[in-house]
């Protein structure tokens, strides 16, 4: 899967806060995303994240 710093992640499931899009900061083993709504950041394995991930939205692209 093809996945950038700066991309915003759209998942299947929602953070706690009700958001379902979360910024990319980094990227390797694991993923450090940022929930957009609240600031949150956590880290996730990234096999479990390409699972959840429903869209991703580029900079360039519309929401």
């Amino acid at each position: 899967m093809d996945i950038r710093l700066g991309d915003v992640l759209e998942m299947k499931k929602n953070h706690p806060c009700g958001c379902n899009r979360f910024d990319v900061l980094r990227i390797g083993m694991d993923f450090r995303l940022r929930c957009k709504n609240c600031g949150h950041m956590f880290m996730i394995p990234r096999v479990k994240a390409e699972k959840g991930i429903r869209k991703i939205i580029r900079e360039g692209e519309q929401v």
